[in-house]
């Protein structure tokens, strides 16, 4: 794993942009296309945002989702909601080439299995997805995965289904997702992440972000949080 250390969040939010359209093109130019997976905050939004101003071959990205509330759709606290409102609005990604997770079906265990073909269909068999933006929480969650939830232990699907956690269930990747991708990029800021990513760097497997692979993966902190 690599860390970057930047002055503060915006920072962050400028080079997170400038990596992920550098790996876009660099996929694309490849393999034909970049699969994208993103997670939701306030810096990865600032993301997204400055990415649609970056120089990438929008026709080629598939965007998925790391992780999304169980919510009816448009809900203020949604990942996609965000996401529309930062990326899509101002980016030329085609509707077919945005995967949004299913979370307002009436059967989200159907609707988990069908992300995962989704993801198969598009990443193939099993899924390698190109990267995965993930974020870290002050108690060492990532991707809807909370110490405790019965989620962290499914060896045997990409995407799952958690316990309610802050008044909702989530829709996940799993690491059976998480731990193929090409590449994972970390965005963590704040002195509250400061413990916390100082175990996860030491991959500490007691937190579930410590249990993603970390052999392809960068950091990309602000001072505040890497100040150890």
């Amino acid at each position: 794993m690599k860390i970057e250390t930047l002055p503060d969040a915006d920072a962050v939010a400028y080079r997170a942009a400038a990596f992920i359209a550098a790996e876009a093109r660099s996929a694309v130019r490849l393999r034909g296309r970049f699969t994208l997976a993103v997670s939701g905050g306030r810096t990865p939004w600032q993301m997204l945002r400055l990415l649609a101003n970056e120089d990438v071959p929008w026709h080629g990205v598939h965007l998925f989702q790391v992780d999304e509330r169980v919510a009816p759709a448009g809900d203020a606290e949604c990942n996609l909601t965000h996401i529309r409102e930062t990326l899509l609005a101002n980016a030329p990604l085609a509707a077919a080439h945005v995967h949004a997770m299913a979370v307002e079906a009436l059967d989200l265990d159907a609707a988990a299995r069908q992300y995962a073909q989704t993801l198969r269909d598009i990443a193939g068999t099993p899924p390698v997805l190109d990267l995965v933006h993930l974020g870290l929480g002050p108690d060492g969650h990532t991707a809807s995965m909370v110490p405790g939830d019965a989620v962290l232990d499914v060896s045997d699907a990409e995407v799952g289904l958690t316990a309610p956690y802050m008044g909702r269930r989530r829709m996940t990747l799993t690491f059976a997702a998480l731990n193929r991708a090409r590449c994972v990029l970390w965005l963590v800021t704040g002195n509250e992440k400061r413990a916390m990513l100082a175990r996860l760097l030491a991959a500490d497997a007691a937190i579930p972000a410590g249990r993603v692979a970390q052999r392809h993966a960068l950091v990309l902190a602000d001072c505040a949080a890497a100040e150890f």
